[in-house]
């Protein structure tokens, strides 16, 4: 009787452990492959469905538009600086952005006798509080990473990430720590 119930007892022991031991596995969360980034011919598709939705077919009348044209070519113009991320000098033209624009703080300069939006983006007060001091037809230097363009706006968008009046640096964006 009592190997009978010694048995039993092991028996018990290497059922519950195998349980718990399977419960464990399931409980660990299944380690992630990183997403392999789209081949071109993935992107190509993609953007092929996109330009069917609604949305990519107004977006590609403005392109062909008379008003997207001039956008499109201004964006062009200065394109080389960018990728460069060279020094461009601007003039202030106007210290607001267009009606209903939702880009955070910028202004509008000319660049080469062409009308651009110079956006900051959404920042803490104290970050923009030396640019608060530009004037109309004040004459900067500027650096950029990018710029975009939107339907919604008249002018292309360009991304401030340095300004400099009178040879003082005005802002400088600060550099993301850890990553992108």
């Amino acid at each position: 009787m009592k190997k009978i119930i010694y048995a039993l007892i092991l028996l018990l022991v290497v059922v519950s452990g195998l349980v718990f031991a399977n419960l464990e596995i399931k409980k660990e969360a299944p380690k992630k492959s990183p997403p392999r980034p789209l081949t071109a011919a993935e992107m190509k598709a993609a953007r092929k469905k996109w330009e069917a939705t609604p949305d990519g077919i107004m977006f590609n009348k403005w392109k062909a538009s008379p008003e997207g044209q001039k956008v499109l070519a201004g964006a062009a113009k200065i394109r080389n600086h960018i990728s460069a991320s060279s020094k461009m000098e601007a003039v202030v033209s106007s210290l607001s952005l267009p009606p209903g624009s939702r880009l955070g703080f910028g202004v509008m300069v000319k660049i080469n006798d062409d009308d651009y939006i110079l956006s900051f983006g959404v920042g803490k007060a104290n970050e923009f509080q030396q640019l608060h001091s530009l004037k109309v037809n004040d004459k900067i230097i500027i650096r950029s990473h990018s710029v975009s363009y939107a339907p919604k706006y008249s002018y292309p968008i360009v991304s401030g990430d340095y300004v400099e009046r009178d040879s003082k640096i005005m802002y400088k964006r600060a550099v993301h720590k850890g990553g992108c």
